[in-house]
């Protein structure tokens, strides 16, 4: 009886001793679990990279309003596809419509009146890519009344070096026969205005349409057929 009591009292010493640690391991568990936390560190705003991304909003939202207000500023007008010399028939060839910011005091033709354009005559040299107004064009019929329009094709050697612009006021000379005699009376000449010049790549010639009047045409024609006549370039001051 008293060996198995002090058996007993020997195992509890021992599950006692045993015990401690497992009491111990808990605790650090225990105490483990509960460790601080460490705070996220705080993030520092520099003052320059914030100057710069307000600066970059503004400048987006001006930028946005500069191109709504570019566009919603134009308008479609016509402007010329190539150039067309003074007296020139403006055919649809040459024309274009081209969207752009106007001057009030410009007078442009609207692209929707493009096709008005096309038959009237060019009242001026007019380069490519410019935009026509009202003062560009003209509706003045050829021939005028009283007068007619007669062609006289010449060669090169026979015409001013100075290019031909129509308007131009020159006159039809006519030249000496097969002999070169000039005579004594001098040369017949008809004055005329140009209104167009056709060259002929096939024979070098310039058909240069002439505006003279009536009375005159016949005449004109008629030197014209020989062959006899030269071109006369006057002033061109006004």
């Amino acid at each position: 009886m008293t060996m198995t009591t002090e058996k007993a009292d020997q195992t509890a010493v021992i599950g006692g001793r045993g015990a401690r640690p497992d009491r111990r391991r808990r605790g650090k568990a225990a105490a483990g679990d509960q460790a601080p936390v460490t705070p996220a560190p705080k993030l520092r705003r520099r003052p320059v990279f914030v100057a710069a991304s307000v600066a970059a909003v503004i400048l987006g939202a001006l930028l946005g309003a500069w191109a709504w207000s570019s566009t919603s500023n134009t308008h479609e007008v016509v402007a010329l596809r190539q150039t067309v010399t003074r007296g020139k028939t403006i055919t649809q060839g040459d024309l274009m419509t081209v969207q752009v910011g106007l001057d009030p005091a410009l007078r442009t033709i609207p692209g929707d009146r493009m096709g008005s354009l096309v038959g009237q005559r060019a009242a001026m040299d007019m380069a490519a890519g410019s935009l026509i107004t009202t003062e560009n064009v003209t509706k003045t019929v050829l021939p005028a009344e009283g007068m007619s329009v007669v062609g006289v094709a010449l060669p090169p050697s026979l015409m001013p070096g100075e290019a031909l612009l129509a308007g131009d006021r020159v006159r039809v000379v006519a030249t000496p026969g097969q002999q070169g005699d000039l005579g004594q009376e001098p040369p017949v000449s008809i004055a005329a205005t140009v209104v167009g010049l056709y060259p002929n790549s096939e024979n070098g010639q310039t058909v240069v349409s002439l505006e003279v009047p009536e009375a005159q045409a016949a005449e004109l024609a008629a030197r014209a057929a020989t062959g006899k006549v030269a071109l006369v370039l006057d002033s061109r001051e006004r």
